[in-house]
């Protein structure tokens, strides 16, 4: 085969430049695998360079896979044999087998067994114990992502207690060092530990480092925006004087800044390797026209970033299409209405459609929506909304309620959240339950008055405090609506505070929980709740293979799809609440995410806000997002069909960034907040006390703060 063979003059310029540093700026759909799968084989064909001089790192297995897969069609090779490309792969594979032929030098036995995150937990939580750090303190989760967050950092347990100041973060920096011990003496390494243990092998041997700088005498690093400070090092360690590297990536792209992520990487190569040559593939082989189009207007918008221009020889194809809804009900209605037609007409297949969402929690309603339609529907990167850990554990919590002899339900929440009763108190209360005739929730009430079904301790009195709470909602059964049944459970167990661990994710399952409020609020009984969320959880929609993809827009990076729905585009929603609180660079971050989304599309891309949506049970009416507004002219525009709501589409260009000036004592409306008061200016920082009984700082400049 013709290795050279269609290439266009920018990917074969990529490939054929073999010697010095090379940025190879590959923007969405421009065929970045493909020019980096051809330079290896160029190198190895026409440059007599051997297969085992190459170091190609990646970032998934699957786009390893995909790489050797298309190299062997390329080079006539058989792809599955073991010596072929054997250092092709992860970052942490790659790391793997380095620490395990050179790991001794810095006292890393070549038997170490890896930590999974499940092991991690365990171990830190095992550290929590021994230092009697209460997990209502420090939530473990939390304290594993900020060891893994200082690993990342390259910063050492005794670097890091030299940068604390707080109770909390010098409990963190005690639990850091214990856990490093523990996991030292198991002989065990985490994920984060083969990257930072690989950097400490190379910065402090340089006799093995010079050995591996010669061994590769070419690195090629695939998703260059998306390495962490560790990934750079190493990186920088290995490059030889020949300075043969080659990057590829996508700053426009880079969306993962919460996992270390540092996209700066990319912008800062030709300051790192001096005398670069940066080639730009712009052509872009995925979407039409009017989407590069839309989806440049909004990252141009970006300061920091870098400066391409995508096309397409597809020509301009259907404009964008914008559709303004009037409640998350109707949104996913118009959703699912478009996609049915379409397959009914046989002019699409359900795999051609993609649903993407800012964060799970939305996708409640979507499922609601597809399953009374019985569209068949698959969510990526995540489980579907009536399966997630926090949905089931409410919900048990309802059935319990609702029929306390469910003694299923009560194997589940009875010690959700953790309140002391492990499994031997469990079974001895539920014999005693059993032959004593009660329900669940009478004998739980009983319990205090009986001496001889469980000795007095922790169990014990966690059940009768449990039995209380649950006894004194249940009273209220037949006058309370399902959604208020679910605050007084998640009040009365502190539940919200158990899933929050300061994490991301624990900041979405309490979105879900939110969505969960919301959902039985549309409900007038319990009973009525329950059935549907029995309907819903056991729905089988599959009608074949076919089916319409749900996800994220981080979990969408990658991926393509002929029509793509982007629903939510509200300030609060996209983007994200939380960047009115922070600056720039988060909200330049949401940009980019906005930007991933666009781009998913081949050929139809539909973008929804929302004039009303619920959120915690509460209706909520914030602002078009400004990435819409971004977009410029061009956009195919769908008022809201309901209840007289007007676009807001009148000022469609208008400047989101705000000069505004705000005074102590001022009344502002927040499109993430509510309503509140100016306590305190700095600057362009003021300081609002909410009606709802939040006090936040905002940055005034990004916050979209409206006086009244």
């Amino acid at each position: 085969m013709n290795i050279l063979e269609g290439l266009n003059d920018a990917q074969l310029e990529a490939v054929q430049t073999t010697s010095g540093p090379l940025l190879i700026l590959a923007g969405a759909g421009s065929g970045k695998t493909k020019t980096l799968t051809h330079r290896i084989a160029y190198l190895i064909s026409e440059q007599a360079i051997w297969p085992n001089q190459i170091l190609a790192v990646t970032f998934t297995n699957k786009a390893a896979r995909e790489m050797r897969e298309r190299l062997g069609k390329l080079l006539n090779e058989n792809s599955q044999r073991r010596d072929f490309m054997p250092w092709m792969g992860t970052f942490h594979g790659i790391c793997v087998r380095l620490l395990r032929m050179e790991g001794q030098a810095i006292g890393i036995a070549r038997n170490y067994v890896i930590y999974d995150e499940d092991d991690r937990l365990a171990l830190v939580k095992q550290a929590m114990k021994q230092l009697s750090i209460s997990d209502r303190d420090i939530k473990p989760s939390a304290a594993v992502a900020a060891i893994s967050k200082a690993k990342n950092d390259l910063i050492t347990p005794p670097e890091f207690e030299l940068t604390v100041h707080y109770p909390y973060q010098k409990n963190v920096a005690k639990i850091y060092a214990l856990y490093e011990k523990l996991r030292s003496a198991a002989g065990a390494l985490d994920f984060d530990d083969l990257l930072l243990e690989t950097v400490r092998l190379l910065r402090d041997h340089p006799d093995l480092r010079e050995n591996w700088r010669r061994q590769f005498k070419h690195i090629l690093i695939d998703e260059y925006q998306d390495t962490n400070a560790a990934q750079y090092q190493i990186v920088k360690l290995l490059v030889n004087d020949d300075k043969n590297i080659c990057v590829v990536g996508d700053d426009w792209q880079s969306i993962y800044s919460w996992r270390g992520a540092d996209f700066t990487n990319i912008l800062n190569f030709e300051r790192d390797f001096k005398g670069a040559k940066v080639i730009k593939l712009e052509q872009n082989y995925r979407s039409t026209g009017n989407i590069l189009d839309a989806a440049h207007n909004v990252i141009s918008k970006n300061v920091q970033r870098t400066d391409k221009k995508l096309w397409t020889a597809a020509g301009a194809g259907a404009p964008v299409q914008v559709h303004g809804v009037y409640d998350e009900t109707e949104e996913s209605r118009m959703v699912a209405e478009r996609i049915a037609s379409h397959v009914m007409m046989k002019a699409r297949s359900y795999s051609d459609f993609a649903v993407l969402y800012r964060t799970n929690a939305l996708s409640y309603t979507l499922e609601r929506a597809f399953i009374q339609m019985r569209i068949p529907y698959q969510i990526v990167g995540g489980i579907r909304f009536y399966d997630r850990k926090e949905i089931k554990d409410i919900i048990a919590y309802l059935k319990l309620l609702f029929q306390p002899n469910d003694r299923m339900s009560f194997s589940r929440v009875a010690n959700v959240p953790t309140r002391g009763v492990g499994p031997t108190s469990l079974e001895r209360f539920l014999t005693w339950q059993s032959d004593s005739g009660l329900d669940i929730l009478e004998a739980l009430g009983q319990l205090e008055q009986t001496s001889n079904v469980m000795a007095g301790g922790k169990a014990k009195t966690s059940l009768i405090d449990l039995g209380n709470k649950l006894r004194a909602i249940q009273a209220d059964l037949e006058t309370s609506s399902p959604a208020e049944i679910i605050e007084r459970i998640l009040k009365a167990t502190d539940y919200k505070h158990y899933i929050n661990d300061g994490t991301p994710g624990g900041e979405e399952r309490e979105e879900n929980l939110g969505s969960l409020v919301s959902d039985a609020g549309n409900f007038a009984s319990l009973q009525d709740f329950l059935e549907e969320v029995a309907l819903m959880s056991s729905a089988d929609t599959a009608s074949d293979d076919a089916k319409v993809t749900l996800m994220t827009l981080h979990a969408a990076k990658g991926l393509e799809f002929p029509v793509v729905f982007m629903i939510g585009l509200e300030e609060g929603i996209m983007p994200h609440a939380r960047v009115f609180e922070a600056g720039p660079a988060e909200l330049e971050e949401e940009r980019r995410l906005c930007y991933v989304g666009m781009t998913r599309a081949k050929e139809e891309l539909h973008l929804s806000y929302a004039a009303r949506r619920l959120q915690f049970g509460q209706p909520n009416y914030n602002p078009v997002s400004r990435f819409i507004a971004d977009m410029g002219e061009g956009l195919a525009m769908t008022a809201p069909s309901s209840n007289g709501f007007r676009s807001s589409f009148d000022n469609e260009s208008q400047d989101f960034y705000s000069d505004e000036m705000f005074s102590t004592g001022d009344m502002v409306r927040s499109a993430a907040f509510g309503v509140g008061e100016v306590i305190a200016t700095d600057g362009l920082a003021v300081t609002i006390q909410f009606e709802n009984g939040t006090t936040k700082k905002l940055n005034a400049e990004y916050a979209r703060l409206e006086k009244i």
